[in-house]
C-alpha cells in the first residue's frame, strides 16, 4: 500500500470519527452536581461532588464541565477554579470517560460569606481523539446551599451592661410552674424532698426530681436595622457592616434558644429569589414569629441566610406594622448603627402597648477590618 492510500484511508478515520462523536457523543451521558450537606456556617468547608457516567460503547477521551461559581466559594485546589469575573468565578474539570464507566468526583470548597447559592445549570463539552471536531451543550444540574451567618461568643457582642437579656434569663429559671412536669432531672442541692419522683430514683440508682416547666415566657424579638441612609433606593453603603449585624443576631438567637427563651427575629430586608418575587416592587420584609421550638434556631439561621443585601421599607415603617399589629409583651432587641427621631417615636409606642425595647448601637468600625472579619 503506497502513501497516497495510507493518507487516503487516514482521512477517512478521522472524518468518520470525527462525524461519530458529533452525533453520538452526548448521547447517554448523564451528570448530577451535589454538596454532601445542604447548610453550612460561615467559613466552613464543604464538598461539591461531580458524578458523570457514560452509558453507551463509544468512549470519550475528553469531557470538560464548566459552570458559573460565586467567588465566595474558596476552592482548596485552586486549579479547579477558572478566570474570576466580578463577583463569579469559572469552575471547569475534565473527565476522560471508558464506554459504560461512572466517576465521581469530589472538590472541597470554604464558604466564606453568608448567603444563599444556587446552582443551575452546566457547559459540557466533548471532542475526538484528535481535535478535530468539538462540541458543546449546557445541562442541568440544580443544586443549592445555604451558608449560615459566623457566630460570635456572647460576649463579644457590645451589649450594654444594663441589657435585659440576663434579665430574661434570670427570670426564666427562677419563676416555675409547680403544676407542669417538663421531665426528670438529677437532685441538686436546694431541691425539696417533695420533688422527688421515687420511681424514677429506683430505675436511676441516683436521685432523680421532677422537672417544672415556667411560667416566665419571654417572647425575644431580634431586629436588624438595614438603614444606612433615609433613601431606600440608594443601595446600602457598607454591607460588611450589615453582616456583622446579622452575625451578632444569630448569635444572640442561638445563645436565647440555648437558654429556652422563645424567640424570633426580623428586619427591613427580603428574602432572595425564589423566595421572593423580583418582579413584586414591594417586597416582604422578614419577620419570624418568637418560639421555642426545636426546629427554630435552624429556621433562624436558613432565613439569615436567604436575606438580600437590600432594603424593602425604611425601619421605620417596619416598626410602624409592629404597632399597627398592636403586638404586645414582647423584649425588642434592635441592632443598629442610627437612631433617628422617628424611631425613638415608635420605639415609645411600643413600649406603651406593654413591650420592652432595647437598642444597640453598632459603632461602624473600620472598613477595612470589617471586610476582612465579615465580607
Amino acid at each position: 500500500m503506497n502513501i497516497g492510500w495510507i493518507i487516503v484511508i487516514t482521512i477517512c478515520f478521522i472524518f468518520i470519527q470525527s462525524r461519530m462523536y458529533e452525533k453520538w457523543g452526548f448521547a447517554n451521558i448523564y451528570y448530577s452536581r451535589s454538596f454532601n450537606r445542604t447548610a453550612v456556617f460561615e467559613g466552613e468547608e464543604i464538598e461539591m461532588i461531580d458524578e458523570i457516567s457514560n452509558r453507551k460503547l463509544l468512549p470519550l477521551p475528553w469531557l470538560r464541565l464548566e459552570s458559573k461559581m460565586n467567588a465566595n466559594f474558596l476552592f482548596q485546589n485552586q486549579d479547579d477554579k477558572g478566570a474570576q469575573v466580578e463577583n463569579e468565578v469559572f469552575h471547569r474539570t475534565i473527565f476522560s470517560l471508558f464506554p459504560y464507566q461512572k466517576i465521581t468526583r469530589k472538590h472541597f470548597l470554604t464558604c466564606t460569606k453568608r448567603g444563599y447559592y444556587q446552582l443551575d445549570t452546566v457547559s459540557m463539552s466533548i471532542g475526538d481523539p484528535f481535535g478535530f471536531s468539538e462540541k458543546f451543550q449546557s445541562m442541568e444540574a440544580k443544586t443549592s446551599v445555604a451558608v449560615y451567618p459566623r457566630l460570635v461568643p456572647i460576649e463579644e457582642i457590645p451589649l450594654p451592661s444594663h441589657s435585659f437579656l440576663g434579665e430574661i434569663f434570670v427570670k426564666r429559671w427562677i419563676v416555675e410552674d409547680p403544676f407542669v412536669n417538663a421531665g426528670i432531672r438529677d437532685y441538686q442541692n436546694g431541691d425539696s424532698l417533695q420533688t422527688i419522683n421515687w420511681k424514677a430514683t429506683a430505675r436511676a440508682g441516683r436521685f432523680q426530681v421532677n422537672k417544672k416547666d415556667f411560667t416566665a415566657d419571654h417572647h425575644l424579638l431580634i431586629y436588624v436595622n438595614f438603614d444606612q441612609t433615609e433613601d431606600i433606593w440608594l443601595p446600602i453603603e457598607n454591607p460588611a457592616f450589615i453582616e456583622r449585624a446579622i452575625s451578632y443576631a444569630a448569635s444572640i438567637a442561638e445563645y436565647s434558644l440555648r437558654n429556652g427563651v422563645s424567640t424570633g427575629f426580623g428586619c427591613n430586608g427580603y428574602l432572595v429569589p425564589p423566595y421572593s418575587n423580583p418582579t413584586d416592587k414591594r417586597k416582604a420584609s422578614v419577620r419570624i414569629e418568637p418560639s421555642n421550638g426545636e426546629n427554630q434556631l435552624e429556621f433562624i439561621l436558613d432565613t439569615m441566610a436567604k436575606i438580600s443585601m437590600d432594603r424593602s421599607r425604611n425601619f421605620n415603617y417596619f416598626l410602624l406594622e409592629d404597632i399597627n399589629r398592636q403586638i404586645q409583651n414582647h423584649d425588642i432587641l434592635i441592632l443598629t448603627s442610627r437612631k433617628t427621631e422617628q424611631m425613638v417615636r415608635h420605639i415609645y409606642e411600643l413600649e406603651g402597648l406593654g413591650n420592652s425595647v432595647e437598642v444597640v448601637l453598632l459603632e461602624e468600625m473600620d472598613v477595612e477590618e470589617l471586610g476582612e472579619r465579615y465580607a
